[in-house]
């Protein structure tokens, strides 16, 4: 099959849109939804100047989506003085995993030039996520303690580097697998939530100065096409599975989401169009007023929380005492 752009011969065909496209009108398709989701999102302000940048910590993990989303980065702003790129990678102790991503890591920021700090659980809370799920106290699954730790460094570091931004991989898969999650969680708050913290423009966004500002750059593009961004462009993604992310709640919503989509193209596309509508008159509703909750500090490590002991916190202690 020819290319709809060229005639040159296809390497992928969205089903959704029902285009066909040669590597290269592929790659600028990719990159072209990145950068109007920056635009859309306003991260760049005006008050950004060679003289006062804006400082992006991105979250490397060394899997496709954030090796994508750092290169992209990269080659739009490499020559912009308004703007200074920072990776972060966290190790989160597992066996025979992350040190695979943070070889992909070290390369790519190596081949790019980009400040690379690394961060691990081992040093922050003197445990690995391989002891988690051997000891896991409260039953849970091990994704949900290893979200927390990583919410938790992520904030911590891009407040201590001075981040105004801080960039995560999540793609189309990710933000309608949450979408769906919230929706059959009936979590109202969490949506709102969601979508003040990471789904609005930033003109949208109410005043959070607890907080560096979250992005979400390639949240319109499929996994697959991501994947397959990365490797046309013959990139150093690690791309495996967490060995223990099968416990999740989300891998049942993710093979959910895989049989709508194919069944009938375009349905991530639909959900997140009506959720992002929704969340915003939920945030209207939660994200003032009485509806939304005053944030303590907590009385271990001083975090910004709702509760006198932070969630992270509560987890690292109730894993130490087992």
């Amino acid at each position: 099959m020819d290319c709809d752009k060229c005639d040159r011969e296809a390497v992928m065909h969205a089903a959704y849109s029902g285009l066909h496209l040669c590597d290269d009108h592929f790659c600028r398709s990719v990159e072209k939804r990145l950068r109007r989701r920056i635009r859309d999102d306003d991260l760049l302000p005006a008050s950004a100047t060679p003289d006062d940048p804006q400082v992006w910590l991105i979250g490397l993990s060394g899997g496709k989506d954030s090796v994508v989303l750092t290169k992209i980065l990269h080659d739009t702003f490499a020559e912009d003085p308004r703007i200074e790129l920072l990776a972060l990678t966290i190790h989160e102790g597992i066996e025979g995993y992350r040190d695979k991503s943070l070889d992909a890591c070290l390369e790519l920021t190596d081949d790019l030039d980009i400040r690379h700090e690394v961060v691990s659980y081992e040093e922050e809370f003197d445990l690995r996520m391989d002891d988690v799920v051997q000891k896991d106290p409260e039953s849970m699954a091990a994704c949900a303690y290893c979200g927390v730790f990583r919410r938790d460094l992520l904030s911590k570091y891009a407040e201590e580097y001075g981040a105004d931004k801080l960039l995560t991989g999540h793609n189309l898969d990710d933000e309608a697998e949450t979408a769906l999650m919230n929706f059959l969680e009936g979590d109202v708050a969490q949506v709102a939530k969601h979508f003040d913290a990471s789904l609005a423009g930033f003109d949208e966004r109410s005043e959070q100065d607890e907080f560096v500002p979250r992005a979400k750059p390639l949240r319109d593009v499929p996994e697959k096409e991501v994947a397959l961004y990365a490797h046309l462009e013959n990139l150093p993604a690690h791309i495996t599975e967490c060995p223990h992310s099968s416990e999740a709640y989300r891998g049942e919503i993710q093979k959910l989401m895989l049989s709508l989509e194919e069944n009938h193209p375009g349905t991530r596309h639909s959900i997140m169009a009506g959720y992002e509508e929704l969340a915003k008159l939920a945030a209207d509703e939660f994200g003032a007023g009485e509806g939304k909750r005053e944030l303590n500090e907590c009385e271990r490590c001083g975090a910004a929380t709702t509760r006198d002991v932070c969630r992270k916190c509560a987890l690292v202690e109730a894993i130490h005492a087992v």
